[in-house]
């Protein structure tokens, strides 16, 4: 080889390892531009916050003595809000951004916790996917199975979890009951599940106008009752029923208070049947009082959650019904954002049945959605197979 093409292959090469380097160089930023700190499994989460119109968020910042998360952001547009928010919870001003992509530039989450209407969540998802950034939303998953859907795609192409957060998931009774009757088969095989949700309703109890705005109009929320309380039925009972699709979906909505809720239903009763077994969702924003409870009929007794922690039990005619208390370390997690952050350190992995799992979600979400074109359309919906 003459000294022109040594010289030629030596510049060749030294261009190459320069490119090696460079393409190590701009992989090791994606990577951290990600916050896809695989290194360290037990440093808290950087967990960001978008949006404060969802009043679930006081949660957030009311108990929150986590050393599993650190809240590194908090993105919300409205100015007068986060003003509110600021002065009664103290919150430092310097972690507050406008929109979700500053939050991500400048704070950089590993995950976030959404607190948005339930028409922005696909937003969010869209948003943060591909930057690798888990996301818990609160229920339901999206406003639609459409959007649903498009959700899992996102989730799959970029490799995130979403999870949805329902306040009935951390019950104690809810696990609890899901193992006495599918996995100790104290009842038999179910027969019938009956779930009540909901309230006064959201200005009777005294919901904020910020949360109410977007809460009553469909457009923003999907529904009134039957989204805001039906989600909890579809996730409990498609948990309960092992992720077993149904076959017709018929529901019923009504305006009892038009003056109160002139755009959404406030009165919503959901039917869904399966080859053996029925499940009934009464969703209202007219109960005298708060009620999240279930009734699980089996063929040879029953078991009824009455609050978070007591439950009925009769396991067959001639046997006594049982009162019986459920320990908090029986939940499935004891808090929402511990769980979350397990999750995504792959300290938990989550069944597809789990009641927050984005599986689960995607068959109660296309129940819910054919709930609400049931009613609309005033006809039973069957479910394609």
């Amino acid at each position: 080889m003459d000294l022109n093409n040594k010289l030629f292959c030596l510049k060749n090469l030294r261009s190459k390892v320069f490119l090696i380097v460079t393409l190590m160089i701009e992989v090791c930023f994606t990577v951290e531009g990600q916050i896809n700190f695989e290194s360290d499994k037990n440093r808290p989460l950087r967990l960001g916050i978008v949006g404060l119109v969802h009043d679930h968020v006081h949660g957030v910042f009311q108990n929150f003595q986590n050393p599993d998360v650190e809240i590194v952001g908090i993105a919300e547009p409205d100015t007068a809000l986060v003003a509110r928010y600021i002065k009664q919870y103290h919150i430092d001003k310097r972690i507050i951004y406008n929109s979700t992509e500053e939050l991500i530039a400048k704070a950089k989450p590993e995950a976030v916790s959404v607190f948005t209407s339930i028409s922005d969540h696909i937003k969010v998802v869209q948003i943060c996917a591909p930057y690798g950034i888990h996301v818990m939303v609160e229920k339901p998953l999206a406003i639609n199975y459409e959007q649903a859907k498009e959700m899992k795609d996102l989730a799959e192409k970029w490799s995130i979890e979403i999870i949805t957060n329902y306040e009935t998931t951390w019950y104690p009774v809810t696990k609890e009951a899901y193992i006495k009757t599918n996995q100790d088969k104290l009842i038999g095989e179910i027969r019938k599940v009956v779930v009540h949700d909901g309230h006064k309703g959201p200005i009777e109890i005294g919901c904020s106008k910020d949360f109410t705005n977007w809460l009553t109009d469909p457009e923003f929320n999907g529904g009134g009752a039957i989204i805001d309380f039906g989600c909890y039925g579809t996730d409990l009972i498609s948990y309960m029923m092992n992720g077993e699709r149904p076959v017709s979906v018929t529901a019923v909505t009504q305006q009892i208070k038009p003056e109160l809720y002139p755009k959404v239903d406030d009165e919503a009763t959901i039917i869904i049947t399966y080859p053996k077994a029925q499940g009934i969702i009464q969703a209202s924003w007219n109960w005298p009082f708060n009620r999240k409870d279930m009734e699980i009929y089996g063929k040879t007794g029953y078991i009824i959650t009455t609050d978070n922690v007591h439950m009925k039990i009769k396991t067959s005619e001639k046997s006594p019904e049982q009162l019986i208390t459920i320990e908090s370390d029986k939940a499935i997690a004891v808090n929402p954002f511990s769980f979350f952050a397990s999750v995504v350190r792959c300290k938990t992995k989550l069944a597809p049945n789990d009641p927050s799992s984005l599986s689960l979600n995607l068959i109660a979400m296309e129940i819910l959605d054919a709930a609400i074109g049931s009613s609309k359309e005033r006809k039973t919906i069957y479910l394609k197979h």
